[in-house]
């Protein structure tokens, strides 16, 4: 999309005009640096920093973020050092510009080297600032929208590299909007057919929900006012990617319950169980597929509460019921908090995310006992990235863990003497062995004394690195 600094400024006015004089002075600086350098596209390589920065408004970025986002390549690609950014622009837009730089100066022996150097700095930037992750998921957003212009090899590379690093990374910091955008994009260019074909039956789905949409908004309309409820919605189907894995998985299109979203965005001093009840009310629910996520969110803190009722027409619809509040964070995730604290909001999200988000402790697990990048990115993928379960511990906790995880990685998982001195388990009242692999949904009661401790055999049946490491150290 051609753009202009105009166009961006007129997004920045909506939330932060404090910021349009030095983000102006960061397109310039920007501008002037790339001034002789083009896209494949054909056109002038302002355009990409340009988009970069409209991502950003889109997540209420802070000023700080929005002057690296115009400035996130001229390190890399022009004569400007990150010494001159500091000296123009001060520390805070020096370092996140810093953040999303490549390690282009070191020596690699090969291009996966140099790849997994990078992608490691970019994993482990969350310890820092996650600011610069939400950064290099708006530059990759613009990149993945102008892909076209890539040779075919190139797009099938970035493409997968996308699916198994970016997206992700967006899951994990609750960034679901943006996440759901880089899923269909990749499938475009790694199973074209697939996506064209979907894309027309999504067509076909909205026009047979035509009629059900509209009776569902005015009967829903009618109930909340009737009960003085405050509220907005949308309805949406599922994105094309997900579509695609559900069909992929034998599911057929009246099998897919969540297939067509009613969104019930409330004021935050709204009671989402009350709504719940007035639509139990309206419609008749699937007992089965009930989920509340507000009790128990998931572990991105996504928050609200699922239900699947008969609609109108004889058409299923999912309702998603929540605040305001917590709709912004589902959908932008950490980032929300740019929305609810402004320029604090990033200090904010960076301690939400050490407190509140169970991969940034498995993913500092990682790096601290891993030394080869490559051996890091393959067991992020396999610990945090691939398809995970969630237990419980006795009080109800929720606890993420790789599936094929057993009683051993659950209970180093909650700390390492736990792991150290295990001694029993039960899963669901019922004792297991301490080898037992663990399934979604179990509840779990571990027991420990110091009378226990590992044997070399549990290095058979654990599979979480932390897990492994804690056995290994108290093994010597």
């Amino acid at each position: 999309m051609s753009i202009t600094i105009e166009d961006v400024i007129k997004e920045i006015e909506k939330y932060n005009p404090e910021e349009i004089d030095r983000v102006k002075k960061a397109y310039e600086v920007a501008s002037f640096a790339h001034r002789n350098q083009k896209r494949e596209s054909g056109e002038p390589y302002i355009i990409h920093p340009l988009n970069v920065c409209l991502n950003l408004t889109a997540f209420k970025a802070d000023g700080s973020s929005l002057c690296a986002g115009l400035l996130h390549d001229v390190v890399e690609d022009t004569e400007l050092t990150i010494d001159d950014i500091k000296k123009e622009f001060g520390p805070d837009v020096a370092f996140l510009v810093d953040g999303v730089t490549k390690l282009s100066n070191m020596h690699f022996n090969n291009r996966n080297e140099e790849t997994n150097a990078n992608i490691r700095r970019l994993i482990n930037s969350l310890n820092d600032d996650v600011r610069i992750i939400i950064i290099k998921l708006c530059d990759r957003l613009h990149n993945m929208r102008t892909l076209s212009y890539k040779e075919p090899y190139k797009q099938i590379r970035s493409a997968e590299e996308t699916l198994n690093i970016f997206v992700p990374l967006a899951y994990c910091i609750g960034a679901f909007s943006l996440k759901c955008e880089l899923e269909d994009l990749c499938l475009l260019y790694l199973d074209k057919p697939s996506y064209d074909m979907l894309k027309e039956k999504i067509a076909e789905i909205e026009k047979d929900y035509e009629d059900c949409r509209r009776e569902a908004s005015q009967e829903v309309e009618k109930i909340l006012k009737a009960n003085n409820i405050k509220y907005t919605y949308r309805i949406k189907i599922l994105n094309i990617y997900h579509l695609y894995q559900k069909l992929n998985k034998g599911y057929k299109l009246n099998d897919i319950h969540d297939l067509v979203n009613f969104k019930l965005i409330l004021d935050d001093d709204e009671d989402p169980y009350r709504v719940l009840g007035l639509i139990h009310k309206l419609y008749t629910p699937m007992n089965n597929k009930f989920k509340d996520y507000i009790a128990c969110p998931k572990t991105n803190m996504y928050r609200s509460l699922h239900t699947t009722v008969f609609g109108p027409n004889n058409h299923l619809l999912q309702f998603q019921i929540k605040t305001k509040s917590m709709d912004d964070i589902n959908s932008l995730g950490l980032a929300a908090y740019w929305i609810f604290y402004r320029e604090e909001g990033s200090k904010k999200m960076q301690y939400e995310l050490k407190l509140n988000y169970q991969f940034f402790n498995t993913l500092r697990d990682l790096n601290a006992v891993i030394k080869s990048d490559s051996d890091f990115i393959a067991r992020v993928k396999q610990e945090i990235f691939s398809s995970n379960i969630y237990v419980y511990t006795a009080n109800g906790e929720l606890i993420e863990l790789p599936k094929g995880s057993t009683i051993i990685d659950f209970a180093y998982k909650l700390h390492t003497d736990i792991g150290n001195h295990l001694k029993k388990a039960y899963i669901n009242g019922k004792e297991v062995k301490l080898y037992h692999k663990l399934s979604n949904h179990d509840r779990i009661m571990v027991l420990h004394n110091e009378s226990a401790y590992p044997h070399k055999s549990w290095l058979k049946y654990a599979i979480t690195s932390k897990a492994k490491k804690n056995i290994k150290e108290y093994l010597k």
